[in-house]
């Protein structure tokens, strides 16, 4: 391995870390603050962590484009580097609006996919992946035009909406986050795409960053920029590796929360129920998100349940789900 190419995750992990540590009392400062529900004190905290973790992958994307170009002569890997950093421009743009004025005007569930859906335009319009695939009981399907014009959007919408629905603890977004692009990247640089997993590394060294700030109890919030940022790069490393069934994988605890969700019409608050001594119980009869289930599981184990422990849980299920899928993939 050429050590340069260490550069790009150092840029990449240090200057989300800076930018994080400085935007945080800037956030305060400008009213860019939210409560922390699951707190009895509902402390206010820092929002919109899409702002140092979009600086961080461009600065190391950026940079490891410079080094392909100028050192490696890699420059055919260039055009989906660019087609991804366009991607990922498009949807912070996007996840930013969310932020600053989707709760004002009351986006509805049904909106957020209709405003995601210009993100995946760049991958369209660049015709990358493959437009062949392997499906159960049915073989090897060529997708031909259907690929770039109906499953690459499909990706990239559903991922980057899907990893915006399991949110809401102190430190789950970005650790989900950490564990999904880690196997991932592991899995590219298995089968021969040591560039995909590049852009693997320089995302994992971002939310290594980012967690710092954002583990309990969270000095800044991840907000929809984040989310988006973070679901839209998967689904197109998913893309560009050929990975389109590790990634459907990797996303069971999505679909369960999505199950989960609908149960409640889409409409109910993943936050737990908030008790004097800061432990949680399940908000709601019913069992409406994977975290209200992982509440109520805790509490069968250890008698109370703590936020930390509903984080931990659920990405300790994560990190089963990449065992199991690595071993599948590979």
């Amino acid at each position: 391995m050429n050590p340069l190419l260490l550069i790009p995750p150092a840029i990449a992990f240090t200057s989300t870390f800076i930018i994080t540590k400085k935007w945080i009392p800037i956030a305060h400062r400008i009213g860019m603050v939210g409560m922390d529900m699951n707190k009895p004190t509902k402390p206010k905290v820092a929002e919109m962590g899409g702002i140092p973790l979009l600086a961080g992958i461009l600065g190391g994307i950026l940079s490891y484009v410079g080094i392909n170009t100028f050192i490696l002569n890699q420059v055919s890997i260039n055009l989906p580097l660019f087609a991804l950093t366009t991607t990922i421009l498009i949807i912070a743009f996007v996840g930013f609006i969310d932020d600053i004025l989707g709760w004002k005007i009351g986006l509805k569930q049904w909106q957020k996919p209709l405003l995601t859906l210009p993100a995946a335009l760049p991958m369209m319009v660049a015709n990358l992946g493959k437009s062949t695939a392997s499906l159960p009981l049915i073989g090897n399907v060529d997708f031909g035009l259907l690929y770039p014009f109906l499953i690459v959007p499909i990706g990239v919408v559903g991922a980057s909406n899907g990893f915006n629905m399991l949110a809401g603890y102190n430190g789950l977004e970005a650790g989900m986050g950490c564990i999904i692009i880690a196997t991932m990247s592991l899995v590219a640089y298995y089968t021969g795409n040591s560039w995909i997993a590049m852009i693997g590394l320089i995302t994992f060294m971002t939310l290594i960053a980012f967690l710092y700030f954002n583990w309990y109890p969270a000095k800044i919030f991840p907000g929809n920029a984040f989310t988006y940022m973070i679901g839209a790069i998967m689904a197109c490393m998913a893309i560009l590796g050929n990975m389109e069934k590790l990634a459907l994988i990797l996303f069971i605890p999505y679909y369960m929360d999505f199950i989960f969700g609908s149960r409640g019409r889409m409409k109910i608050e993943a936050f737990g129920k908030v008790n004097e001594d800061w432990s949680l119980d399940k908000p709601y009869h019913k069992i409406c998100d994977v975290a209200h289930l992982a509440i109520v599981i805790i509490k069968k184990i250890k008698g109370k349940a703590y936020e930390k422990d509903v984080t931990i849980s659920i990405i300790l299920f994560e990190i089963i789900i990449a065992i199991i899928s690595v071993k599948l993939y590979i």
